[in-house]
């Protein structure tokens, strides 16, 4: 209650400064009247609300909610905490959820306002979100109140430590605490967790199916460079030149991000001199050493095809892709340094050598070598791939036994 009263003066105080530096800062207010509680949504009741703050959060939660949805009868309401994460919401879960909206501000009349025009029976929280006026109202109220696929970072973990007579009484709201490895779980039992409802889930992010892939792209050892960016085929195309030369049977699959890019590509292959063409055109690499896939919706099946994969989006400062489409399939994953959007999945993947990260073209060249010249070690790179998903999947079935425990 004194938090609770102290937040509130503390909001009051500081909300003039904060819609003036939005003047200036514009992302600093997006959304800030719907976080405060106001907006306009369906009547709704008994509702399932899930929260993931942002890109990473939304994307692990997609198959849960899916799976929820054929489960249960109740309504589903999912939020985000940033604007990304609304477009993404809204990309991936526009037609299974109810409605789509932002988490409210930790103040008392933000939660308040929020939880009753979504009139939850269950809260969700993806990772580890704890929010003390939102926990304490929703538990008030005797919502259910969950925390899935918890983690806490050792910095974390010694901050929240210091501050365990803080923290304790607001994990104490919380349902059930479902982590995803049993050193989180322990992390936050000696914080504070309830012993008897934290247990250990595995990873949700790893619970996706394998695509069939229902196409054939010919002979050779396929490397895919996938969901590429500007600066990125310009460094793995050339190096990919170098590999061939001692790697004759070697092919690539390059695959852009974004379609306004297939030109500029396509000039970046030309000038190599090799045989290439575009699976658009049904192209195979029975004549060709370069392929671009520049159709939509095939290269998560690709992957399947592939002997390893380049990750896109890691060698910039976009914060790169799933690894996951591809160690799916066993596929050994080579990534720039920049993965911050999946940070924690390859923190798991790493620690084997299902994937490896690489400073820049000579280290990316280096490891590309080492891949197809030691069949030993290129064996032992799948068959981590395998045992990181053994490791970590069933999260989702779970997940659903908890609810179906609620309910």
């Amino acid at each position: 209650m004194i938090y609770g009263f102290l937040s509130t003066i503390l909001f009051i105080l500081i909300i003039p400064f904060w819609l003036i530096a939005g003047i200036f800062k514009p992302k600093l207010i997006h959304g800030f009247k719907t976080k405060c509680g106001y907006f306009d949504a369906p009547e709704l009741k008994d509702t399932i609300v899930f929260y993931g703050v942002s890109v990473g959060e939304v994307i692990a939660l997609e198959n849960l909610i899916k799976k929820t949805k054929e489960t249960f009868d109740n309504k589903i309401v999912v939020c985000t905490g940033t604007q990304t994460g609304q477009e993404i919401a809204k990309k991936k879960l526009g037609e299974i959820a109810d409605f789509i909206t932002y988490f409210p501000f930790d103040f008392p009349f933000c939660v308040g306002h929020f939880l009753n025009k979504v009139n939850p029976k269950t809260i969700i929280v993806a990772e580890t979100e704890l929010w003390p006026n939102f926990a304490r109202l929703v538990n008030n109220r005797g919502i259910n109140l969950l925390i899935i696929n918890g983690r806490i970072s050792d910095r974390t973990y010694n901050s929240y430590k210091k501050l365990s007579f803080f923290f304790k009484p607001v994990l104490r709201n919380y349902t059930r605490i479902l982590t995803q490895s049993e050193q989180d779980n322990q992390k936050l039992i000696s914080i504070g967790a309830n012993l008897e409802t934290t247990s250990v889930m595995g990873n949700l992010k790893f619970d996706i199916t394998r695509r069939e892939c229902d196409f054939d792209l010919g002979q050779g050892r396929i490397i895919i460079a996938g969901s590429t960016h500007s600066t990125e085929d310009e460094l793995i195309i050339p190096v990919f030149e170098k590999i061939k030369k001692e790697f004759p049977d070697v092919k690539l699959l390059v695959a852009p991000r974004h379609p306004e890019r297939h030109e500029a590509v396509k000039k970046l292959i030309e000038k190599t001199g090799l045989n290439w063409g575009l699976r658009s055109c049904g192209d195979k690499f029975d004549d060709k050493e370069i392929i671009m896939l520049d159709t939509m919706g095939e290269l998560g099946k690709a992957y399947a095809l592939c002997y390893f994969a380049i990750m896109g989006g890691s060698f910039n400062k976009t914060g790169g892709h799933n690894p996951l489409e591809a160690t799916v399939f066993e596929k050994p994953v080579i990534s720039g340094k920049c993965v911050h959007n999946f940070k924690d999945i390859y923190a798991l993947l790493t620690q084997s050598n299902a994937a490896k990260l690489v400073e820049n073209a000579q280290e990316l060249e280096e490891y590309m070598r080492k891949l197809l010249s030691d069949n030993d070690f290129y064996n032992k790179c799948c068959e981590d791939c395998k045992n990181v998903f053994e490791s970590n999947q069933g999260a989702l079935d779970r997940v659903i036994d908890v609810l179906k425990e609620l309910y």
